[in-house]
């Protein structure tokens, strides 16, 4: 059987706006982590591949003419604004599972452009739970690898951070605390005060990471570099 579109203004209207609230509803859950792209840009994502879509099924090409070449130049496009989001932040690579979550915005958008509506809110369903339910267990993955290859690999990492000098004890006590973390362990823990003229101390810590995971590294950054008292926070990756 031939699917022949229906092009009335009532099933533009119901397509594009129900693209538009799924790429929200994709959206929210990516705003919500404070990521990158979030709702507006899933939705416009999904709002954008609905619109070519309509455009598609509406004009009355030549014979031969196919209104699904439109669906793949939807999906080289989104290499493009992918590219753009993916970004290399010293050895970790940050952006690749919101590009990922934007690419399927745009599946879904062509989906409810295409009247497949079901067939649209079913894949919503499917990216927020990927997005959700998926996130606890790639953690655990990533902390239990099941070959001995991956915990057998030791990295070596210098951790620095500048505080005043009244907040010395805390914030080592803080450093400690965060080490905890599994993978994470102190090989030493060394503090000098700066001629700066500001009374401020490094505070300079040796670590070793068991695996590949660099989580755990990010975290103990984001959670001092919080800290009133905390001037600078870095780490650089050494030879063991």
């Amino acid at each position: 059987m031939t699917y022949v579109p229906d092009v009335s203004i009532g099933a533009f209207l119901l397509a594009t706006s129900l693209a538009l609230i799924l790429g929200a509803v994709i959206g929210a859950e990516r705003q919500w982590r404070q990521r990158t792209a979030g709702l507006r840009t899933n939705a416009l994502v999904s709002l954008g591949a609905a619109l070519f879509v309509a455009v598609a099924v509406r004009i009355s090409g030549p014979p031969g003419y196919d209104p699904t070449r439109i669906d793949a130049y939807i999906i080289s496009g989104m290499g493009f604004l992918g590219a753009g989001i993916i970004m290399r932040d010293g050895v970790n690579i940050r952006g690749i599972n919101t590009a990922a979550t934007m690419w399927c915005s745009a599946a879904v958008g062509v989906l409810a452009g295409n009247h497949f509506y079901l067939e649209a809110i079913a894949a919503t369903g499917f990216v927020v739970i990927g997005n959700t339910l998926l996130r606890p267990l790639a953690r655990v993955m990533d902390h239990h690898p099941m070959g001995q290859e991956s915990a057998e690999v030791v990295s070596a990492f210098r951790f620095r951070l500048v505080s005043k000098s009244s907040e010395e004890a805390h914030v080592r006590l803080l450093l400690a605390q965060s080490l905890s973390a599994p993978g994470l362990h102190l090989r030493s823990l060394r503090s000098e005060h700066l001629e700066d003229g500001m009374d401020h101390v490094q505070v300079e810590a040796d670590i070793e990471r068991s695996g590949t995971d660099n989580v755990s590294m990010e975290q103990l950054v984001s959670r001092l570099s919080l800290e009133p008292s905390v001037t600078a926070v870095s780490w650089t990756a050494v030879d063991s």
